[in-house]
């Protein structure tokens, strides 16, 4: 058997609106929670503002609520912040992403150990 094989695997949630959330779109929110803007949570997530947005709106779509909330510039300058849907996404979908990574390492480990 090959000594350097691994076990992955993915995660993502869905509605029947389709795609909702993956590792892609929880890095975009949390660096746009981080940032408070888009823009540059775009940056940070190494993702294009265009990309940023359009990844926003469908999530919104599926969604059927917001995911984030701006505040237009002006004297303090604007900001953007998560909604707590949008931080309740995060947290089931990162909670769920450890334990499919765990349990797919254990597996995986099982299957790898010849049965005596």
């Amino acid at each position: 058997m090959i000594s350097d094989l691994a076990a992955h695997s993915r995660v993502w949630l869905a509605r029947s609106g389709g795609y909702l959330l993956g590792a892609s779109e929880a890095r975009l929110l949390e660096a746009i929670e981080r940032a408070g803007s888009i823009k540059e949570g775009a940056e940070s997530a190494e993702m294009s503002y265009r990309t940023a947005w359009a990844r926003v709106r469908e999530m919104e779509r599926v969604l059927g609520r917001p995911v984030v909330r701006s505040r237009a510039g002006g004297p303090g300058g604007g900001a953007t912040i998560l909604t707590d849907d949008a931080r309740g996404l995060i947290s089931l979908y990162r909670d769920l992403d450890r334990r499919v990574t765990e349990h797919t390492e254990r597996e995986f480990s099982r299957a790898r150990t010849p049965v005596t």
